[in-house]
């Protein structure tokens, strides 16, 4: 095999995958972890704290808010900077948001803590495949898309029955003084290990930087492409990482500990299916027919959950997880349509969206529930699923060439 065969020039090496792949890998799961620690530990929270359902929401949600209102300067500072940098900056201040949370004695100490922890994951992901433009073929984004994601998954996972044993042994303040301390270690092991690269477009001026975004957004592709990503994945992350476990207990009709596994299995299906829409997208090079056939199932999924379907939930619920994982796709469609030089842009230009969507579902599915407790979750997840199927019915048609 020469130096110049396809396999060569698409081949992953093992010395890149352990210095660049790993140490943004554990940053991402400690975000997935952080997204979704809430939904195990909400019932303490509103007993500790006498929070309403919408309160809650509201609380949890401020992760999405912050989250989503720091990505458009990210992506320039990941453009400009590189993600090392900006990663590790923005690891500890999750550090600090984790403790904040810990030590807090009112509900306004709560939503800064869980603001902090948005900024300081807001770049987990985005600063991850940013890296693996730099360092790998653009060939393998989505493989790698789908690895970290399943990563994540493991987060997610940690984020159900291993937070509820540690909540129920020690008490959900200890969690998150365990997980500040995790998120300062993967700080340290970012900046330390991971190495520096070039960075295309570098010298740009900041006006100029923040100019291109203008053309990312009027650009018509880059809205068939992220809007199901925006309305799926981010209802997604709102329910998973709080009202799948609520709608589980009240209308499922499932134990705490039940409840605990049926979000561990959604978490692995999710993995699971990282890895598989991932690898076999590069491989077919079909990564769009692999987006939509994964979207198609999540908006399924959900309109199951609306009905109130009580058979089956732990199934139902591994569907919708095997499915939402293709919205990693996206972002290697998105990296390919465009200049390497704006990959940092493209990318949170698109996650800004999708957790503003994420903040107001889980914000508005409180509200609702508050409004409308016999009804509230069909309503609310009913109103969901039809907003998904009117932005999958536009992106069906799409051909890959486009």
């Amino acid at each position: 095999m020469t130096a110049d065969s396809p396999e060569d020039r698409d081949a992953l090496p093992a010395k890149l995958i352990a210095l660049v792949f790993i140490p943004f890998a554990s940053g991402f799961f400690l975000s997935i972890l952080l997204r979704n620690v809430n939904a195990v530990v909400a019932r303490d929270l509103a007993a500790d704290f006498s929070l309403s359902p919408s309160e809650l929401g509201l609380l949890t949600s401020a992760y999405f808010l912050v989250f989503a209102a720091f990505q458009i300067p990210l992506g320039v500072l990941l453009d400009r900077f590189g993600p090392r940098r900006v990663l590790a900056t923005l690891l500890a201040f999750a550090a600090a948001g984790a403790l904040v949370f810990g030590l807090a004695q009112g509900a306004s100490a709560l939503a800064l803590g869980r603001a902090l922890l948005g900024l300081g994951v807001s770049g987990c992901l985005m600063g991850s495949i940013k890296a693996f433009t730099l360092w790998f073929p653009l060939s393998r984004l989505a493989t790698l898309n789908g690895w970290i994601l399943a990563i994540g998954a493991l987060g997610g996972m940690a984020a159900t029955a291993p937070v509820e044993a540690l909540a129920g042994a020690a008490g959900w303040r200890a969690v998150f003084y365990v997980l500040a301390a995790c998120c300062a270690a993967v700080a340290a092991l970012i900046f330390f290990v991971v190495p520096e690269r070039s960075l295309p477009g570098a010298g740009e001026t900041w006006s100029r930087q923040f100019a291109e975004i203008g053309q990312i957004l009027s650009n018509l592709f880059f809205w068939r492409v992220v809007l199901p990503l925006v309305l799926v994945h981010g209802a997604y992350q709102a329910l998973q990482g709080l009202w799948l476990a609520p709608w589980l207990a009240d209308i499922a009709g499932q134990s705490r500990p039940e409840v605990a596994r049926t979000l561990l299995a959604g978490s692995l299906a999710y993995g699971v299916g990282s890895v598989i829409f991932g690898t076999l997208a590069d491989r077919m090079k079909a990564r769009l027919t692999a987006y939509k056939a994964g979207m198609a199932l999540a908006v399924a999924a959900l309109f199951a959950i609306a009905a109130g379907l009580r058979e089956g939930a732990l199934w139902i619920v591994m569907l919708y997880g095997f499915g939402a994982c293709a919205a990693a796709l996206p972002y290697a469609i998105l990296s390919q349509h465009f200049p390497r030089a704006l990959t940092g842009r493209v990318i949170t230009a698109s996650n800004i969206f999708m957790f503003l969507a994420s903040f107001a579902f889980q914000w508005g599915i409180g509200l609702l529930l508050r409004l409308w407790p016999a009804d509230g979750y069909l309503l609310a997840f009913g109103v969901v699923g039809v907003l998904q199927l009117a932005v999958l019915l536009w992106l069906l048609p799409m051909r890959e060439n486009e």
